[in-house]
């Protein structure tokens, strides 16, 4: 079966893994996984500012209108796919390179419940606490929302600190869960600016894995991918 490509954003090149992103933490995710896998992809942007999640051929991609979403026209079963949500399309591109990710059953397991968590609570839990930093700081009677947030930022940095204790990555080796959860613990220094709110510096366990991911060229590339021109 022939893929299906969104007219708006047309394929140059229909042979290659085609992504649909923004330079936000969860477009980044995939952007960064798919540079440390060396995997050739075309990338184009999603504008979420001016609503363009929301055209009709996008949701045809990623129906619950978030990026990124990520179309492979040699996926399983020789057939194309089209996947949404970060969290499986790290899976996938894991699964499909053999790469970033443990075979064994029982280290799949463990990479599975920190990318969930991942899903469940750091990236939710990060983008609230920014949102209200930012964004809705003035739109609120009180500050139960805000200090709610930054309480459970604060206590998931701490999870993330004491995994880290003795160990270079979340997983015995470097994989898809760090890429998942970095581009959000930088969100929170470079765009919410909330290091001192959160006292990120005195995370020694963070900052040194911050450290050492961020100076891969992966990251410089792919953290990128997506801007908005």
């Amino acid at each position: 079966m022939s893929p299906w490509f969104p007219a708006r954003w047309p394929a140059e090149d229909p042979d290659l893994i085609q992504l649909y992103t923004m330079n936000t933490p969860d477009g980044q995710q995939v952007s960064l996984c798919l540079e440390e896998m060396g995997l050739a992809y075309e990338p184009h942007t999603i504008n979420i500012l001016e609503n363009e999640q929301f055209d009709a051929d996008y949701l045809r991609l990623s129906p619950n209108g978030k990026i990124p979403a990520l179309l492979d026209p040699h996926g399983p079963e020789d057939e194309s796919v089209i996947l949404m949500e970060s969290s499986i399309i790290l899976q996938y591109l894991a699964d499909k390179t053999g790469a970033f990710f443990p075979r064994t059953y029982r280290g799949r397991l463990e990479g599975q419940q920190w990318l969930a968590l991942q899903a469940s609570q750091i990236g939710p839990m990060f983008g609230e606490f920014g949102h209200f930093l930012l964004f809705a700081r003035d739109k609120t009677s009180d500050s139960a929302a805000l200090d709610r947030y930054t309480r459970e930022a604060h206590r998931l940095l701490k999870v993330l600190e004491t995994r880290l204790a003795g160990r270079d990555f979340i997983l015995e080796h470097h994989s898809i869960v760090d890429m998942a959860i970095l581009p959000w613990v930088e969100a929170l220094v470079h765009v919410y600016k909330a290091g001192d709110a959160l006292e990120i510096n005195s995370l020694k366990q963070v900052q040194r894995w911050r450290a050492r991911l961020t100076e891969r060229p992966a990251w410089q590339r792919g953290k990128e991918v997506g801007r908005p021109s």
